[in-house]
Parts: C-alpha cells; sequence; structure tokens
C-alpha cells in the first residue's frame, strides 16, 4: 500500500514524539537546539545533502548506513569520521567500513557551518541530520530527531566487531540489538534501510556454495553467481528500486530474493516472519515504525555536556 508520504509522515511525526516520550531538559538533547545559537544549521545540512544527492543519489544509501555504523560503536558521537594517524587505527578503516560513502558531505556540511557559527554544531548532529534528510530525498518518512550530541574522542577499530556481518540469522540479530535496546520488530524496521543501495559480492559470496539452500531463489541465485562473476567488489541492489526508499525490501525477501543472509534470515525465521509480511503489505506502517526507530537509534548513548567535544573537523579529534 502506497501512501502520500508527505501528509501521512508529517502526522506520524507528532505521534511519535507523544508515543516517545520525547522531552528534553535545558541542557539537553532539543528538538530546537541550534534555534539561537546557530538558527540556519538544519537548513544548511540539508540543502547540503540534497545537492550532493541530486548529483549522485546513491549516496543516500552511504549516509544512512554510515549514521548506523556510527551509532552502533560507542553511540551516536562521529566515531566513525575520525582519520587514523600513525599511533591509531580508526574505525573507518575497519573492513566493515570501508565501503561507507558520502565522508565528503560531512565535510562540506561542517565546512559552511564552521564559517556560520563557529564551535557550535557537533559532526555528530550532522551525521543524524544527514542520514534523516537523505531518507527524505530518496522518498522516505518525513521525521525530526532531538539535536545536542557532543562528538566522542575516541575511535578504534578494535571497536568495530560490535558491528554485525552479514551472516547473522535472525536470532543473532534479536540478541544483538536486543543488547541496544531494541526490539525484534524494531530491528526489523531498521533492516529496512537495506531498502536504499547495494552489497558486495564478497558479502554474499558464501550464500552460493549451497545449490539447495531452500531459502534462495534459484532464479536469485543465478543473479547473484552473475554479480560475483565480476569480482568480489562487484555490487548487487538490495531490492529493484535502489535509489528509493519504499517497502521493495520486505517483498523481495518474500520472493527469497534477500541479498544477505542477514536479510533473508528475516523472512526464513518464524520470530519475524510477521513483521516482514507486515512491512510488505502496508508501507505505511513500515515508515511509521521506522521512523520511530531511527529517532530511538539517533539516541543510542549520546554524549552531552562535557562528556564530548564539538570538532573544528569532523575527521581530527580535537
Amino acid at each position: 500500500m502506497i501512501v502520500d508520504n508527505m501528509s501521512g509522515a508529517l502526522v506520524s511525526v507528532v505521534a511519535i514524539m507523544v508515543i516517545s516520550g520525547i522531552t528534553f531538559g535545558a541542557d539537553g538533547l532539543r528538538m530546537d537546539y541550534y534555534i539561537v545559537s546557530c538558527p540556519l544549521a538544519e537548513m544548511i545540512v540539508k540543502n547540503t545533502v540534497i545537492t550532493a544527492l541530486q548529483s549522485d543519489p546513491t549516496l543516500a544509501a552511504g549516509l544512512v548506513r554510515m549514521h548506523f555504523h556510527d551509532c552502533f560503536i560507542e553511540g551516536c558521537d562521529a566515531s566513525v569520521l575520525v582519520d587514523s594517524t600513525k599511533d591509531n587505527t580508526a574505525e573507518k578503516d575497519s573492513p566493515a567500513n570501508l565501503s561507507l560513502r558520502g565522508y565528503e558531505i560531512i565535510d562540506d556540511a561542517k565546512d559552511q557551518l564552521e564559517q556560520q557559527c563557529p564551535g557550535v554544531v557537533s559532526c555528530a548532529d550532522i551525521i543524524a541530520m544527514a542520514a534523516r534528510d537523505a531518507i527524505f530525498f530518496a522518498g522516505g518518512p518525513v521525521y525530526d530527531i532531538p539535536k545536542g550530541r557532543k562528538d566522542g574522542r575516541r575511535s578504534k577499530i578494535q571497536d568495530t566487531i560490535n558491528l554485525p556481518p552479514p551472516s547473522l540469522n535472525s536470532s543473532e540479530l534479536i540478541r544483538l540489538f536486543g543488547q541496544h535496546g531494541f526490539s525484534a520488530q524494531e530491528m526489523v524496521a531498521l533492516s529496512g534501510a537495506h531498502t536504499l543501495g547495494v552489497a558486495r559480492c564478497s558479502s554474499f559470496k558464501s550464500r552460493l556454495a549451497n545449490a539447495a539452500d531452500p531459502n534462495l531463489d534459484s532464479n536469485f541465485a543465478k543473479t547473484l553467481s552473475g554479480t560475483c562473476s565480476r569480482g568480489d567488489n562487484a555490487e548487487q541492489p538490495f531490492d529493484m528500486s535502489r535509489n528509493d526508499f519504499d517497502n521493495d525490501y520486505y517483498n523481495a525477501l518474500i520472493r527469497k530474493a534477500g541479498v544477505l543472509t542477514s536479510d533473508q534470515t528475516l523472512y526464513a525465521s518464524a520470530r519475524t516472519r510477521g513483521i516482514v509480511n507486515g512491512y510488505a503489505f502496508d508501507q505505511a506502517m513500515f515508515f511509521f515504525d521506522f521512523q520511530k526507530a531511527m529517532i530511538k537509534m539517533s539516541l543510542l548513548d549520546v554524549k552531552e555536556g562535557s562528556q564530548g567535544e564539538v570538532r573544528q573537523n569532523c575527521r581530527n579529534i580535537n
């Protein structure tokens, strides 16, 4: 079922704030955090993101994935943006992060914000806002997030061991997301971000070793094999509309055409199959649950006040 994204989602935003109980103190995260200190902050980020995605729509997936990879390690603190030094190998050089894209968009927004209001807007907030704006650009739900995150002072490659690999089954995903406070339903909703973007052959070629895999459509297996014939870095879209935010991802799972093991397991498992069916049938429900889960994710272990800093350059700790 397709709904009017704008009208339905704007109503949803109000409902989400009520459902989530999002209230913030004077010194905590707030929706209007920059209204006095940098009133143009949100417009600058949005314009930067939209301009970049108009030139390359595939970067929307990169920005959403960057936000997820940031929040699941050390919380939403922009640790994924830090460059390695001779004394420290940072998160972004982990094998799990080598395919991340869109760093230049964050840099561009940060440069403009530093000119407009130096030392005010954190890189962590820029990532969260950029992911939100990328989802909107791709046709996804409209939602807002509280701002006021501070940037972390730690970024180490060994921490990325906590990112979920593409080989996990449904039970493992439920356990891993549960450690961050997410329900199985929220995990399946967040997985729907795979409606954007591609996976590399190296992430799914192990599935092709079992020619009789009951959870892999035989014709789709041929498609994946054809992709992998071009090498480990060859790319396979997660669904047929790689740059559009919709519920096609879940319909692909029903057809046994999920790309990763961690995708298809959501339909293969009785614990999550009903949620997949629900989102495949009702895009509005997916959008509503996704935006709630994204707001919740954007609040993971955020640093406030003296717990963090506002970096002058997103690639370097002050």
